[in-house]
């Protein structure tokens, strides 16, 4: 059903109260003229500002009470049936007066509807049975395609041109303009046409950054903005095989019937095996904004807000759906039999959400430590796969070179990469950059050109962590051979 046909029901049901948190009032307005049009009621807004508003006449009563108390016993004395719109008034919800009058007003007028709108609509316990929350339904795509158009139209009209929009830029825009009002929505199209009367993929990062400057209000998500492409990776080939079969259908509004929505995957393996550089290609590659999710940040001292910041952040990332969570690390914010507290709840939590979401999240967790991963994550069916990512072969770690050479402005083909991958046995993709980007200051400060040689000292000098972890690193290869699939 639609906002107008809910909020009908629920007046003619003889709900008296109604609570509605938003700060689009315009919008709240709008629907409730509506509705009382339907049902032929007078609407009355009151602001502690303006007083006691006809909106259907728009003249200001002559009753410009600006105090709650005198406004609600001036309600209590009415008999005509009527909504009346109070905004802003939590601020004296905590007043015994006020809560009174607002329950008298409720147990002896079914013909009034009393309308509560603010940024903060806590109910009181003492109207709890009296009372409903309601929350206006976000736009759908269409509506959000509408709207685009018409402000397309309407820059065109005002600038004798048309706006230069690339089509490849459209759809994501629209995914991207997911979660927000038509206010908002709104806003955040005309920050994007009116500077330079086109829509291009540098508006996409500037539209991803401002809705997540509205939405987010914790603080433990941060919006990553160096991204990465699958280009820029090494090997991983059956992970970017696996990416690209769900790309599309993730991407894309509604799975085809039969397929489930991708929700995520694991990554395990050692560090600087280019996890996280994964994590970061999935968005790049698939156009779409990364989240962080710090646990560092996470966690709060006082009872149960740990679990409050949890909560909030990942409803602030279903409301920037679609998008990628990268989760870094996992394992060092959740619980294992040790510790009975706030991050076992954590984990509670978070697979609750994993269970139950059905928004387009996609959930990349990354792991070096398998010991300290409670079971209950590696449960089947708690990620889409689980993939471990090795230490490079000799192929990989010679791609590796000459991507990161590539990346400094040096030509791969002037080095001898052989002599390089053959030295480097054992080294992550982590450990060769750093080969190479030590190799670049030690030719600097020598006035030297970079050569193979510089990059072989550095090799030469440095111990990997598959020589200083050599126990641990064959324990999880051997563990994981038996429960992931190969990267």
């Amino acid at each position: 059903m639609s906002d107008l046909q809910d909020l009908e029901l629920i007046i003619r049901s003889g709900t008296s109260i109604i609570f509605i948190e938003s700060d689009d009032e315009k919008q709240v307005e709008t629907l409730f003229e509506r509705l009382a049009n339907q049902l032929g009621r007078q609407l009355l807004r009151w602001t502690v500002a303006s007083g006691l508003t006809n909106l259907h006449t728009n003249q200001i009563s002559h009753l410009a009470i600006k105090e709650p108390a005198r406004v609600l016993a001036e309600f209590a004395g009415r008999t005509a049936p009527a909504i009346y719109m109070l905004m802003d008034v939590h601020h004296w919800l905590d007043d015994p007066l006020t809560l009174r009058q607002l329950k008298e007003i409720a147990l002896g007028n079914r013909s009034q509807t009393l309308v509560l709108v603010s940024h903060n609509a806590e109910i009181p316990d003492e109207l709890r049975s009296l009372s409903a929350r309601f929350e206006l339904s976000l736009p759908d795509r269409n509506a959000l395609k509408n709207l685009l158009q018409a402000e397309i139209r309407e820059w065109g009209r005002h600038n004798n041109r048309n706006v230069k929009a690339k089509r490849e830029v459209i759809e994501p825009m629209l995914s991207n303009l997911s979660g927000l009002s038509l206010r908002d929505a709104r806003q955040l199209i005309r920050n994007a046409i009116y500077d330079d009367g086109m829509l291009t993929e540098t508006d996409l990062d500037d539209l991803a950054k401002t809705k997540y400057r509205l939405l987010d209000n914790t603080g433990v998500l941060s919006l990553e903005l160096d991204s990465a492409k699958f280009s820029q990776v090494a090997g991983l080939g059956n992970l970017k095989r696996w990416l690209e079969q769900r790309r599309e259908i993730f991407i894309n509004d509604g799975a085809p019937s039969g397929l489930d929505l991708p929700k995520g995957i694991l990554l395990l393996g050692v560090q600087g095996g280019g996890k996280s550089l994964a994590a970061k290609s999935v968005a790049g590659s698939w156009h779409l904004p990364l989240l962080r999710l710090d646990f560092a940040t996470l966690y709060n001292k006082y009872y149960g807000e740990t679990e409050r910041n949890l909560r909030d952040s990942l409803k602030t990332a279903e409301s920037m759906a679609p998008c990628v969570l990268w989760i870094d690390e996992i394992e060092k914010g959740l619980a294992t039999d040790d510790d009975g507290g706030p991050s076992k709840r954590i984990l509670g939590t978070l697979l609750i959400w994993m269970a139950e979401r059905d928004s387009r999240v996609f959930l990349v967790a990354t792991a070096n430590d398998i010991e300290m991963l409670p079971p209950e994550l590696l449960r089947k069916g708690r990620f889409d796969e689980v993939f471990f990512v090795d230490l490079p072969d000799a192929e990989i770690r010679e791609a590796i070179f000459a991507i990161h050479l590539a990346k400094r402005e040096q030509n791969p083909d002037a080095f001898d990469m052989k002599k390089l991958q053959q030295a480097s046995e054992g080294f992550s993709g982590a450990e060769i950059e750093q080969a190479i980007v030590a190799a670049l200051y030690t030719s600097h400060a020598s006035r030297e050109s970079l050569d193979t040689a510089h990059i072989l000292s550095e090799i030469e000098q440095t111990r990997p962590l598959s020589v200083l972890m050599a126990e641990k690193i064959a324990h999880l290869r051997s563990w994981a051979a038996q429960r992931t699939v190969t990267a």
